[in-house]
C-alpha cells in the first residue's frame, strides 16, 4: 500500500491499494476520485464501494497531482490517524457497567482546529467520548491530533452517521441530552449537569440545528455581558465542560 511521507502520511494512493483499505474496512475520512476517470477503473472502484458509506469527492486531475507526484490512478484516499469507536457499544458497555458518562456531541463542526481544541478540554474534564456526524463535519486529521495536543490519541471518536439518531440511542438509554445554545433561557449553571449526560454544541457559522435542538431534553446558555454576543465553539465547550466538572465535585 503506498504512502507518501511525511506531511501526507495518511494519504493512500492508487486505485489497487484504495481498493484494498475500502475492502478491508479502513477508517478513511475521504476518497477523492478524479472527474472523467477511465470508466473501467472507476467501475471497479465503485463495486468497491457497494453498501460503503465513505464520503466522496469528484476532483480535478489537477488537485490529485498536487498531492502526489506518484501514479495516484485518479484516486487518492485520506486515511484516519485514529480508529474510531463503535457508538452503540461504548453506550451499551458503559451503562451496563454502572457508569454515569458524559458524551460530546457536535453538530457540524468544521474546523479542524475547533475539532482539536474541544478534545483537549473533553479529555482534560473527563468526557467519555466524543460523537461527530460522518458528513459535514471535521474528521480527525493530523491537525486536530496537533491541535489537542494529542488528546485525540486518548479520548475515543465515535463518527456516525445521523447525529438525530445517536441522541435518540442515547434518549432511549437514559442519557440526559443537554443542548449549549445561545437561544436558551437558562443559565448553564441552572441545570444539573451531573449523571449521565451528552452535551450538544454547534457548528460555528449557525449553532445548533432546529432538528436537533428540540430532541434534547434541556438548553442552556453561557452568560454574556460584553458588547460580543457569542463565544469560538471550543471556548463554549471548555466552559459549559467545567460546569459539569464543577457540579460533579460538590454534589
Amino acid at each position: 500500500m503506498k504512502y507518501k511521507s511525511k506531511k501526507y502520511d495518511n494519504y493512500i494512493y492508487g486505485l489497487r491499494a484504495v481498493i484494498e483499505a475500502v475492502n478491508a474496512d479502513r477508517d478513511l475520512n475521504k476518497i477523492m476520485i478524479q472527474k472523467g476517470m477511465q470508466k473501467e477503473l472507476f467501475l471497479e472502484l465503485k463495486n468497491a464501494l457497494k453498501r460503503k458509506d465513505y464520503p466522496l469527492q469528484f476532483v480535478p486531475q489537477i488537485k490529485l497531482d498536487t498531492l502526489t507526484e506518484e501514479n495516484h490512478q485518479g484516486v487518492i484516499a485520506i486515511a484516519s490517524p485514529i480508529e474510531y469507536k463503535k457508538f452503540e457499544i461504548l453506550v451499551d458497555n458503559w451503562l451496563e457497567e454502572g457508569k454515569k458518562p458524559c458524551f460530546l456531541l457536535l453538530d457540524r463542526i468544521t474546523d479542524v482546529r475547533n475539532l482539536g481544541a474541544i478534545s483537549r478540554s473533553a479529555l482534560c474534564q473527563n468526557v467519555d467520548a466524543i460523537i461527530i456526524p460522518s458528513r459535514g463535519s471535521a474528521m480527525v486529521t493530523s491537525d486536530a491530533i496537533k491541535t489537542s495536543a494529542g488528546a485525540l490519541n486518548s479520548l475515543p471518536v465515535c463518527k456516525v452517521d445521523h447525529l438525530k439518531e445517536a441522541l435518540f440511542y442515547l434518549q432511549q438509554s437514559g442519557v440526559k441530552l443537554v443542548a449549549c445554545t445561545e437561544k436558551a433561557k437558562k443559565k448553564v449553571y441552572e441545570s444539573d449537569l451531573t449523571g449521565a449526560i451528552g452535551i450538544l454544541l454547534g457548528s460555528e457559522e449557525d449553532g445548533i440545528s432546529n432538528e436537533l435542538l428540540r430532541m434534547t431534553d434541556d438548553q442552556v446558555k453561557i452568560p454574556m455581558y460584553g458588547p460580543i454576543s457569542s463565544l469560538n465553539v471550543s471556548v463554549s465547550a471548555g466552559m459549559i465542560l467545567y460546569e459539569r466538572t464543577r457540579q460533579n465535585l460538590f454534589s
